[in-house]
């Protein structure tokens, strides 16, 4: 059995597919460097695999390419394919959201500046899909980013107020009724979030968008 503090030795083909597997499950770019900590291999092969991985997806012409961005790595639609996917996101705008989606759009209201780990405690899923399609339909933003773990925040927007009839957040209806006392809500909000710390843990079952 080996050590978590062995160096593991892959070879390239097994070592393309796991920082495949890392970067699938990122939500925001990987640094090489947290790649290779995260594999056990020196970061000088990590990037050599990776621009193998790159040109690989350029020849094979996929509909995605693989982005050094921001600091880090991840997967993005190529350009030329922008119209197709906008005209594919937006296309169901003006449709209903999903009962997950009211769900997780509740909870950034009330909670709001919230990030990714502290909506998916609450929700007890992984909310990755149900937050894209909250974006893309203007209802949230991106607002700055968590002074201590540096994950994005988000937080409603002036078309949110406005689609629910609100001047401010501060309108939204009282929770107080509906819920347990208010400490004790924050105390276990508090502790269902502590879990959730990083991209590569293992995640919670994924809501339908």
């Amino acid at each position: 059995m080996t050590d978590v503090d062995e160096v593991v030795e892959l070879d390239d083909e097994p070592l393309g597919g796991a920082i495949e597997a890392l970067l699938l499950m990122a939500t925001e770019p990987v640094p090489s460097v947290e790649l290779a900590q995260a594999l056990h291999v020196p970061v000088v092969r990590v990037e050599a695999v990776l621009a193998v991985l790159v040109r690989f997806y350029i020849d094979s012409a996929r509909g995605f390419e693989l982005r050094h961005a921001g600091g880090g790595w991840r997967y993005a639609t190529r350009p030329e394919f922008a119209p197709m996917v906008s005209a594919y996101v937006l296309e169901g705008q003006h449709g209903r959201l999903s009962q997950a989606a009211l769900e997780t759009l509740a909870v950034i209201a009330y909670l709001q500046p919230a990030s990714r780990s502290r909506i998916s405690a609450v929700r007890g899923v992984n909310v990755d899909g149900v937050v894209r399609t909250l974006l893309a339909r203007d209802l949230i933003a991106e607002s700055g980013r968590d002074p201590v773990s540096g994950a994005v925040l988000f937080t409603t927007t002036g078309y949110f107020l406005e689609r629910m009839g609100l001047t401010s957040v501060d309108d939204l209806p009282p929770l107080a009724p509906h819920l347990p006392d208010a400490s004790t809500l924050e105390a276990e909000l508090l502790a269902a979030a502590q879990p959730v710390t990083t991209a590569t843990e293992a995640p919670h079952d994924t809501d339908p968008e």
